[in-house]
């Protein structure tokens, strides 16, 4: 049996989202999870975002997406091991994931590969971004407006939850400008450079595909969104990242 070495990173698929053509980008995600050799596989990271909207009670969870936890689960049975991170859009995620088998971790996160040191996360939130923004987030994550907002039934959270969705950047099809040195994440994993040796740090939420050498020599992986094409990283162990790929269909 071939030793365990690949590891695989993608997020900012968007599951659900109403633009384009959700089947296919559906479709086309559980075909990636599918392509994912078990026996040469360590880990697949899921950045965040995957689902456009998620929002678990004790007792219910979304309906569908059942091809793709079926093959995240088939995965898991062959022994890859699945993390997660919550992204902006999908951060109700409560004890579901978990009971799948998959592990939650929290950004920033930093993990040794091969004998690189990774800093992952999905990367909303991590620098000096707008009050405004960091604001939102709170709210997000304030587990007091949580529980008030799991007392509404399931059909009034959904419309309202993936009204929100339907005005987001995706939605309006605009594309973020990335601005390099300057962006708050970048100044980010700068600093974050100065407290911690790194080699890598992969992230999404941006939607678009930056690949950038940091003055403190560690290398910025941004994966772009799915909804035209269907990009994710992979890290062999052994050579390093081999850069932004396509799903092998």
């Amino acid at each position: 049996m071939p030793e365990r070495r690949l590891t695989y990173f993608v997020s900012d698929v968007h599951l659900g989202l109403n633009v384009r053509n959700p089947e296919d980008r559906e479709r086309r995600f559980v075909s990636f999870l599918k392509s994912i050799d078990p026996q040469e596989t360590e880990a697949l990271y899921l950045l965040g975002d995957i689902w456009d909207f998620w929002y678990e009670w004790k007792d219910v969870v979304p309906k569908g997406y059942v091809r793709v936890f079926a093959a995240l689960l088939d995965l898991m049975d062959g022994g890859v091991k699945v993390y997660f991170f919550q992204g902006n859009h999908d951060v109700w995620t409560y004890s579901y994931f978990e009971q799948l088998g998959m592990k939650k971790l929290i950004q920033p996160c930093t993990v040794r590969i091969g004998g690189k040191v990774f800093c992952l996360g999905h990367g909303d939130g991590l620098g000096p971004v707008p009050f405004g923004y960091r604001f939102l987030r709170g709210v997000f994550h304030n587990r007091f407006l949580q529980r008030c907002f799991s007392l509404l039934h399931p059909w009034i959270a959904f419309r309202l939850g993936n009204g929100w969705s339907k005005n987001n950047r995706l939605a309006r099809n605009e594309e973020y400008d990335f601005r390099g040195p300057d962006e708050p994440l970048c100044r980010f994993a700068e600093e974050f450079c100065s407290r911690q040796k790194v080699d890598y740090f992969v992230f999404g939420h941006y939607h678009v595909q930056v690949d950038l050498t940091l003055r403190c020599g560690a290398r910025l992986l941004i994966l772009k969104d799915w909804l035209k094409d269907s990009p994710y990283l992979y890290f062999d162990g052994i050579s390093g990242i081999l850069g932004h790929s396509q799903n092998r269909e």
